[in-house]
């Protein structure tokens, strides 16, 4: 970590999201790591302004109360789980933020409540208020009710969303790996950090691949770059660095290692990073050269230039959007999936005759699109 402003984790007067993985508060006995917990509030109290904790551990945590030897695989095994892990969790934090003389909130999050709108709003207003107060949320998915098929995946991507939903300067991730590398350190001796990341590109995205960590936890370095994007693309600098050691913080600041990801330079507005964090598309839409430059030069895309329509959604539903090569972006489908698929490729004129009535507008609405960053750039 160098010593530089802008590569800093975070500033006194900075709003900061800090990640904990499972395997940095539990140890191999199922128990809470109550001094490393305390010792890490305490130099956020004194390092950061305003922090918001987002706490993996629960299901970790209620392995032991449930008497099970490994990762629990059934899903209400693993909801049971969290059920009992959580409170004591919540109750951990509690107790070591008011040491530090702070009052704790427990907010427990799905993934609904950031992808639809209305719940993403209120979601916000409600941390805001607490942040306001002084107050520290801890946050972390609400596993007992959350399915596999609306779940955040890993408290990663819940960190970034919840970077981005509050617009915080600096995500910090603390897990067991202290950086990104050019290899598997473990397998690979030549293998060196990286201490700065300019952009995402192919090539760091490359990196990652594959580079799963064993363990309590759900996220390798794949999740974790994912969650990195999503938080970048919104505007929040991010810090990769490793929770191993008894004083992370502390470290951090006197250069210890880590790798530092640049914020987009122009973040786009709340509504675009709300689209651009949502993240189980119901479809996709096959564009055109010609329909890729128009919606790459701000425009809407219109019905004319789709080719292809793929799987059922409905009007309003979360759309993936396919260039050339490869998907360019997502929006929210102005039509379900029956009416896309019969104007798709069709001129104003022919909407209006086969629905038989006059043409709702485009297909998606420049602002219900965002646009993924070039992939491909060199650092």
């Amino acid at each position: 970590m160098t010593g530089d402003e802008d590569s800093a984790p975070f500033g006194r007067t900075g709003r900061l999201v800090v990640k904990v993985g499972s395997s940095l508060l539990v140890d191999d006995q199922g128990r809470l790591r109550r001094d490393w917990m305390a010792r890490l509030c305490r130099r956020l109290t004194a390092r950061a302004g305003e922090v918001v904790l987002v706490s993996s551990g629960a299901i970790a945590l209620g392995r032991r109360a449930l008497d099970l030897q490994r990762r629990p695989r059934a899903l209400a095994e693993a909801q049971a789980a969290a059920a009992v892990g959580q409170i004591h969790l919540a109750g951990a934090w509690s107790e070591v933020w008011a040491e530090q003389g702070c009052t704790a909130a427990q907010v427990l999050l799905t993934l609904g409540d950031l992808e639809q709108r209305p719940r993403y709003l209120n979601a916000r207003a409600t941390l805001e208020m607490l942040l306001g107060r002084g107050i520290v949320p801890v946050v972390n998915e609400n596993d007992t009710v959350a399915t596999e098929e609306i779940r955040f995946g890993d408290n990663d991507r819940l960190a970034a969303r919840v970077a981005q939903l509050l617009g915080a300067e600096r995500l910090l991730l603390l897990s067991d790996v202290d950086g990104l590398y050019t290899g598997d350190p473990a397998v690979d001796p030549n293998a060196r950090r990286i201490d700065r990341v300019e952009s995402i590109t192919a090539e760091i995205e490359a990196l990652a691949g594959g580079a799963g960590q064993a363990g309590l936890g759900t996220g390798g370095m794949a999740s974790k770059l994912a969650a990195v994007r999503i938080a970048v693309e919104a505007g929040v600098s991010v810090v990769l660095s490793s929770g191993r050691t008894e004083d992370p913080i502390g470290d951090l600041f006197g250069g210890g290692p880590s790798t530092f990801f640049q914020a987009a330079t122009r973040p786009p507005a709340a509504r675009k990073r709300w689209l651009r964090g949502l993240q189980h598309p119901q479809g996709e839409l096959v564009l055109d050269a010609g329909a890729l430059r128009a919606v790459q030069g701000g425009a809407s895309l219109l019905a004319v230039g789709v080719s292809e329509v793929r799987g059922r959604f409905g009007r309003g539903d979360l759309v993936r959007l396919l260039g050339p090569d490869g998907p360019c972006g997502q929006g929210l489908s102005g039509y379900d999936s029956i009416d896309a698929a019969r104007i798709a490729g069709l001129g104003s004129e022919r909407i209006a005759e086969v629905l038989d009535q006059a043409g709702r507008g485009p297909m998606v609405h420049r602002d219900d699109l965002v646009l993924f960053q070039e992939r491909t750039a060199t650092t």
